[in-house]
């Protein structure tokens, strides 16, 4: 039999993708999670990953064991949500979504917190797809995001749409701004940034604009609470949806500029199939569709305004 915990391991390495962030998400170090992970190919007898620097790819063997973690987990909470009490204040709710959305909406989670002692919530911010799956394999109970995926085993729920926002540096003249002064400007780069990017600019600048691979850029970063922080120090401009601008906490320092073509993404809250009619999952779901309510008319934990990001 696979040792639980080492298969534990494993499991949120693969879903986590990178073994840092696998470590923290555990509460264990770099180290302890390779030798777990060491320690299982032991007891299968096969390597489970394939390293090339810092990226790996789970082999045919992984890919088995992996299916194996996935199952017991889904099996683990569906026998805790048989011998847990349906009580609204008790229990785990796993919630995936974007980082942006992430920050916007957990203020709100911790209100929902203070109210219940006995309630976990654990939001992941996670890439579209693998929120998805998550949601259908049993790792996440709620997920937000920007498409209805479509799946018969998920219920989805339109929520909202939330804007594309060119964002930059307060003060900066925007009166007839063209694609040249973002150039000159520069770029803050991030993982979605580029997609954005090509939705907005092709709308708005279709005579100049040639792709986003194209566009000048200044620094990039990952960590999407950093993201507005060298434009608010005039270093550039950025393409975030609005959650992003609204959660950051010097946002009087940001501007977003009114364009002739507004883009949207829809917001879409997913969960499996029956999961919503436990009574902690329903209650944290009308937390995010507060959230998402929030976003088109104030604030949920009593920041600024959305009046103080000009316009």
């Amino acid at each position: 039999m696979l040792n639980a915990t080492w298969l534990e391991t494993f499991t949120t390495l693969c879903d986590v993708g990178h073994f840092t962030r696998a470590a923290q998400q555990l509460g264990m170090t770099q180290p302890g999670v390779s030798q777990h992970l060491r320690k299982l190919e032991a007891q299968v007898g096969k390597p489970l990953i394939t390293q090339d620097g810092k990226a790996f790819s789970v082999t045919p063997a992984g890919e088995a064991v992996l299916k194996v973690g996935r199952d017991r987990r889904a099996q683990e909470r569906a026998l805790q949500d048989v011998v847990t009490l349906d009580d609204p204040k008790t229990g785990v709710v796993n919630v995936g979504c974007s980082g942006s959305f992430a920050m916007w909406m957990y203020p709100l989670m911790l209100e929902q917190l203070r109210e219940a002692p006995e309630l976990v919530v654990n939001v992941t911010a996670a890439p579209q797809a693998s929120i998805v799956n998550a949601v259908l394999e049993g790792g996440l109970d709620l997920g937000v995001v920007a498409r209805n995926p479509d799946h018969p085993r998920l219920k989805a729920t339109h929520m909202a749409h939330e804007e594309l926002c060119l964002v930059v540096p307060a003060g900066h003249q925007t009166e007839n701004l063209n694609l040249g002064a973002l150039e000159a400007l520069g770029m803050v780069g991030h993982p979605d940034g580029f997609a954005y990017a090509d939705e907005l600019f092709s709308a708005n600048f279709p005579d100049d604009f040639k792709g986003s691979d194209r566009l000048k850029v200044r620094t990039s970063v990952n960590q999407i609470g950093q993201i507005p922080v060298p434009v608010a120090q005039g270093l550039g401009y950025t393409i975030l949806p609005r959650s992003g601008v609204e959660a950051f906490p010097d946002k009087a320092k940001l501007m977003v500029v009114s364009l002739m073509q507004q883009r949207f993404q829809d917001l879409w809250l997913i969960t499996r199939q029956g999961r919503a009619k436990f009574a902690r999952i329903s209650a944290i779901a009308k937390v995010i569709q507060q959230a998402a309510d929030d976003l088109g008319r104030g604030d949920p934990s009593g920041r600024t305004a959305s009046a103080d990001v000009r316009r």
